[in-house]
């Protein structure tokens, strides 16, 4: 097995227990939707698929199952341009296999379902509140929690087989913490190619895929990834790089043009 395909199948596994878990909470007559516990079930859930994911993909490839991930390491030349293009086809492709798989799993539940918003989020993430600047700051700031968490995770020493269950802990804590803004995409693949697989799919009474909001949880994540790993080097290694300073610059962009945003 090579690392696109680990990646490939790496990517599948999250998608397909993580979109799987935003269906059973929220498509009516799927018993797992009880509003009561419909966001922690699904905070738990994509959890789970990352700790899963991890662990499919791990023994071969580095377990990225993230462009962010595979983009914020690649920025820093902790991987090689050849490897990184390997895993972010494999992303892609185990993320569109696994949103299918997921249509075809809940079949019968698409037209008992009415509102379109619900099956859309089964797919992709929506803001709370739609905020331009402050939905993108969130995405980032997400990513960065996720890519700094994986940097000192990777620090430990752990028993063998330990590691993807950590990460796992650290998805939810950020779903828990941080999520309730935009969903927490915090994964370019975990958003754009589901939401892709939404416009293509036959879906009954489905509306639009929300395309104007798809580019915050691609370059928002990327962002934070980016900024997120090269912090870590910083504070850590005392490494101040080019990309160090941009990513810096950006993200306090990003902060003015969200304060401004959200002027009363």
């Amino acid at each position: 097995m090579n690392e696109l395909l680990a990646e490939a199948i790496g990517t599948f596994i999250l998608i397909l227990f993580g979109c799987g878990v935003n269906a059973g909470t929220s498509l009516n007559s799927s018993f797992s939707n009880k509003s009561s516990n419909s966001w922690m079930v699904g905070t738990l859930g994509w959890g789970f698929a990352v700790t899963l994911g991890v662990y499919a993909s791990g023994q071969v490839s580095e377990a990225h199952i993230n462009p962010a991930v595979t983009i914020g390491l690649l920025s820093n030349g902790q991987i090689e341009a050849s490897l990184a293009l390997k895993y972010l086809t494999g992303q892609i492709i185990g993320s569109f296999f696994g949103s299918l798989i997921v249509y075809f799993h809940y079949l019968p539940h698409w037209q008992k379902t009415e509102d379109k918003n619900i099956k859309l989020g089964v797919f992709a993430t929506s803001p709370a509140l739609s905020s331009k600047w402050s939905n993108f700051l969130s995405e980032t700031i997400g990513t960065f929690a996720l890519l700094f968490g994986l940097m000192f995770i990777g620090t430990n020493k752990f028993a063998d087989g330990l590691n993807p269950i950590v990460v796992g802990g650290l998805v939810c804590a950020i779903g828990t913490s941080l999520g309730g803004t935009t969903g927490y995409a915090i994964n370019p693949v975990r958003d754009f190619i589901p939401r892709l697989a939404h416009a293509i799919l036959p879906i009954k009474g489905k509306g639009d895929s929300n395309w104007s909001y798809a580019w915050i949880p691609v370059f928002g994540p990327i962002l934070g990834g980016i900024l997120g790993v090269n912090t870590y080097e910083f504070l850590f290694n005392s490494s101040v790089s080019s990309t160090f300073i941009l990513s810096s610059v950006v993200f306090l962009i990003i902060i003015v043009l969200t304060f401004f945003e959200n002027r009363d």
